[in-house]
């Protein structure tokens, strides 16, 4: 299943309070960056980041973004902006090392 326009338009106005976030499509999938650091990714209408050992006090639970992907963790509740601008910033801060 492709990711839509619509969910990305949903998921980058719940990030608009991560610095310098920007997105590329990519194999009907949409992946996410901050400060030009690839962070994430929308896959099947659902948001993805990376598992890093900051993020993993979130306890966040694990999915496959696709057929043989690494796991990652799948961020479910959107709708706190600020939880998920701190999941975001520290997944990013430890991808930054």
């Amino acid at each position: 299943m492709a990711s839509s326009k619509n969910y990305r338009d949903y998921i980058l106005e719940q990030l608009s309070e991560v610095p310098d976030i920007s997105c590329r499509p990519m194999m009907r999938k949409f992946l996410l960056y901050s400060g030009g650091i690839l962070f994430g990714g929308i896959y099947d209408d659902r948001l993805l980041v990376k598992i890093v050992p900051e993020n993993e006090k979130f306890q966040i639970p694990e999915a496959i973004p696709y057929p043989g992907g690494k796991p990652m963790y799948l961020v479910e509740d959107m709708d706190d902006k600020e939880k998920l601008t701190e999941i975001i910033s520290a997944t990013v801060e430890s991808l930054k090392q």
